[in-house]
């Protein structure tokens, strides 16, 4: 499998946009981020287990991705109360730029920031990523901390206006002003400096804020390393996804998604509006998978510890409908508890060759409740068809092979979850499909 990958996205190398910020994510990114089981204050010791876990069974597959989230540099935030308040007690430093917290990540102790969990995390052979949010934290303008390299300070540049609604820490800032670049190149000289190879930031997208976008992308092109640039929350603006194809390698399409039947709808409604402005580098984000172990640490995430509450079938939905759109697939469980049936949903080669190597990707149909997608294999000749079934009943149908865009005669069929061969009768295949659920098809 992992010669099938490397293939795959050397090919994608060579036909790659010319651009740089794509040129980072030609194909989507997988990764695990620690959002969705352990909300703000993931410790060092929980991202390093999932690392571990990642190493041994998932990273042959092309997960590369360990992504820190929220709050790493706040001692305690995970209460309703403490997540309310809005000027939160977060560790900075002399220029105004949120540090980790030592009772988090004890090796970040001594001025050494995310650095050792980073060198950490590339020992493995594995890239490291962060959440951070958009602007400059309140303790920066409180203190009115110099910005590094210029004669300018914070209250020069800060936009207190423009603030998160729902996460009171930071302030936005005034890019009309001289020195707020300067800022944000101070940022990612940091980030560059811990070893870091992935950013999410947060609070940027909706309210959409186009300046800071653009001047986060020009600090990771100014700062030397490469970083992979993901945009949320969502729902992104889909008004000028040119914009974002700029400047992103990634953005949200949604609000956060949960393991939730109505939510998961409303996913495939989104997906619907976006698959014809995905661009190769550039990929409108379904969100994180809430699949296995999932809310550990509950409390200021509004729910309690449990494994995922979508149906198996259900699962197998999400995972199709991520894979044929070209979503990011960022796992959002604890990976160490994962059971076998969720490792087998994150393993299944020909589901993740789908996500990763196709092109022409697109829904042809929504009727009677079942949307079908198609895709062409990029290396192969060979097409893939998903269906998926919104309706509260099974569904069975026969699906004629010449309502595809191609024109091949296809006489081999095999459905990629079960692995079963399906036989091609009169250019037609029979689909049966459970409630919630959904089938996947490779013709040759």
């Amino acid at each position: 499998m992992l010669a099938v990958l490397v293939c795959c996205v050397g090919m994608a190398w060579a036909s790659a946009p010319k651009d740089e910020v794509g040129a980072l994510a030609v194909t989507p990114p997988m990764g695990w981020n620690s959002y969705n089981c352990f909300g703000g204050n993931a410790t060092e010791a929980e991202v390093k287990q999932n690392a571990d876990y990642m190493v041994r069974h998932l990273q042959k597959y092309g997960w590369e991705y360990v992504v820190l989230d929220f709050l790493w540099y706040c001692d305690d935030q995970n209460s309703t109360e403490k997540f309310a308040n809005r000027r939160p007690l977060q560790h900075v430093d002399a220029f105004g730029r949120v540090i980790p917290s030592e009772l988090l990540h004890p090796s970040s102790a001594g001025g050494q920031g995310l650095k050792p969990l980073a060198d950490y995390i590339h020992s493995k052979g594995l890239k490291f990523g962060i959440h951070i949010m958009r602007g400059m934290p309140w303790q920066a303008v409180a203190q009115n901390t110099p910005i590094k390299g210029t004669d300018k300070f914070a209250r020069d540049v800060c936009n207190p206006a423009d603030t998160c609604k729902w996460y009171g820490g930071f302030v936005g800032v005034d890019m009309s002003k001289p020195g707020a670049q300067a800022y944000y190149n101070s940022l990612f000289e940091l980030y560059a400096s811990w070893g870091v190879d992935f950013v999410k930031v947060d609070d940027i997208s909706f309210p959409y804020h186009a300046d800071e976008i653009e001047a986060v992308a020009e600090a990771i092109r100014r700062c030397g390393r490469p970083m992979v640039l993901s945009l949320s929350p969502g729902p992104a603006f889909i008004g000028n996804p040119k914009h974002l194809q700029t400047y992103a390698n990634m953005w949200r399409i949604s609000a956060d998604f949960w393991d939730d039947w109505e939510q998961l709808l409303e996913q495939l409604q989104l997906c619907q509006m976006w698959w014809n402005k995905t661009k190769e580098g550039h990929w409108p984000d379904a969100d994180m998978l809430p699949l296995g172990h999932l809310q550990l640490r509950h409390e200021a995430i509004g729910n309690k510890p449990h494994y995922t509450y979508f149906t198996r079938d259900e699962q197998y939905f999400m995972m199709t409908l991520w894979s044929i759109f070209r979503s990011p697939l960022m796992m959002g469980g604890n990976m160490p508890d994962n059971d076998e049936f969720t490792l087998s949903l994150l393993t299944n080669e020909d589901i993740i060759r789908v996500n990763q190597c196709t092109r022409n990707n697109r829904e042809l149909s929504f009727e009677n409740g079942v949307s079908i997608w198609y895709a062409e294999d990029k290396e192969r000749d060979e097409v893939y068809v998903a269906c998926l079934n919104t309706n509260d009943e099974a569904v069975s149908f026969s699906y004629a092979l010449d309502a595809l865009p191609s024109s091949r005669a296809y006489t081999k069929c095999k459905e990629l979850w079960s692995g079963k061969k399906m036989p091609v009768k009169d250019a037609k295949i029979q689909i049966n499909i459970p409630k919630h659920g959904a089938v996947m098809f490779r013709l040759r």
